[in-house]
């Protein structure tokens, strides 16, 4: 049997897509029993289609793709949540199978699109929505569904751990880092998405419905970047014997999922502080399976290309053998999510401050007040007779002391609260 498909986007992505199963149409056929066929090619972007040898096929409507009866699989990869969501809904609608590697949707409209798939009985496939190349999604949703209690945390964001690794090993400023990342193509004209931690939450919180059963949308997990971490942050996490990665982290509770995107530190022996440069990778504990590492480079043509096309085939497979959705939404619980000022941790608290007697004990006393014990407290930088960096370590304490003990510290005279915020660093033993 032949399986048709429908491609929409030529792009990076797309095109990697175009380039495998151009070369690999007659092995997928000999190894796998499946004769895949790109039957349609839509993109806004003729050129595209054209160095890829698909003009004979290339149109520049999706409508087109949507309405060929011919067509098993459609393949959604221009991203976003407007027209892409258009083309992904529009395939189920109509009775298609969908593979996408779009995260944004999957993680604002996943009930949605799922609930769709469901209602018309076929397959949504959106490995490379977390990830890239690492295989994650099928494994939680296989391999690993056995575990009921589960922690999920993961370096899901190449570029912040590009920039961190530079300012780590090579005493580069953020500002500097960027630029390098950006000039290497690693960052977007606006990083927003990736410094700011967006893009870390919509994959983690994809990650933490599958792992728990339970919808998390992307808007309801707590986010914090990196542009507050600096070459001295990560001097003093090293001295400590720790590295700060930023981290998307999904617990299981008793209050509920414990979900979160933010700079941590972590103990040099954990197997996620080797994880350096562009790569990605996802830590899995789970109560039966003990600790698992996914690791590989989370973006580029080639590792993207590879997980789409995984699912592609593994879809293909299924409507080959005439074989129904063998998993769909399995978020059939409705776990509350824990309020993050009732996160539970350490933390590190790096305040800009003149270099002035009577500073340091101002601020001890604040943490007194709100009953956070502190474990140490470093001065570091030159005696300049302007500012200093003031470097605070906690014993274990709750969020909403801390950020009450930060307001009170920015309020103090001798406290640069105009030159700089506070940076805070949760830390993850």
């Amino acid at each position: 049997m032949t399986v048709h498909i429908g491609l929409v986007g030529t792009g990076t992505v797309g095109g990697g897509c175009i380039d495998i199963i151009q070369n690999h149409k007659d092995d997928f056929k000999r190894h796998l029993g499946v004769d895949i066929e790109l039957t349609q090619v839509c993109s806004r972007n003729p050129e595209q289609a054209i160095a890829h040898g698909v003009a004979d096929r290339y149109t520049q409507d999706y409508h087109t793709i949507i309405n060929n009866p011919d067509i098993d699989i459609v393949i959604e990869l221009i991203g976003g949540t407007t027209v892409a969501h258009d083309v992904v809904c529009d395939a189920l609608r109509a009775g298609k199978n969908v593979v996408t590697a779009n995260k944004a949707l999957m993680a604002t409209c996943g009930h949605e699109v799922m609930s769709l798939a469901d209602q018309a009985d076929k397959e949504i496939a959106f490995e490379a929505a977390v990830g890239g190349g690492i295989p994650i999604i099928d494994p939680l949703k296989h391999s690993l569904i056995a575990n009921e209690d589960m922690t999920v945390m993961g370096i899901v964001n190449g570029t912040t751990n590009y920039m961190l690794t530079r300012m780590d090993q090579d005493g580069m400023s953020y500002e500097d880092a960027l630029r390098e990342a950006q000039e290497k193509g690693f960052a977007e004209a606006d990083p927003s998405a990736d410094v700011d931690g967006y893009d870390a939450a919509a994959k983690i919180a994809i990650l933490a419905s599958i792992a728990f059963n339970s919808r998390v949308n992307m808007d309801e997990v707590p986010t914090e970047g990196i542009r507050s971490i600096s070459p001295v942050d990560l001097q003093s996490a090293r001295d400590m014997g720790y590295c700060v990665k930023l981290l998307a982290i999904a617990h299981r509770t008793e209050k509920g999922i414990d979900v979160r995107v933010h700079p941590t530190m972590l103990p040099l022996e954990h197997p996620l502080a080797s994880v350096n440069g562009v790569f990605n990778a996802i830590y899995v504990i789970g109560d039966a399976v003990g600790e698992t590492m996914f690791f590989g480079e989370g973006a580029g043509a080639g590792p993207a290309a590879s997980a789409v096309m995984g699912d592609v085939l593994e879809v293909a497979r299924h409507v080959a053998a005439g074989v129904s959705p063998l998993v769909g939404c399995t978020c059939t619980d409705t776990l509350p999510l824990m309020p993050m000022e009732e996160l539970t941790t350490k933390y590190y608290l790096r305040f800009v401050v003149e270099d002035c007697s009577g500073v340091l004990a101002s601020t001890a006393d604040v943490f007194a007040r709100h009953g956070v014990s502190v474990h140490s407290v470093i001065q570091r930088g030159a005696k300049s007779g302007k500012s200093v960096d003031l470097v605070y370590v906690t014993h274990t304490a709750q969020e909403r002391d801390i950020r009450a003990v930060i307001e009170e510290i920015c309020s103090l005279d001798g406290v640069l609260v105009n030159h700089t915020r506070p940076t805070v660093i949760r830390v993850e033993s």
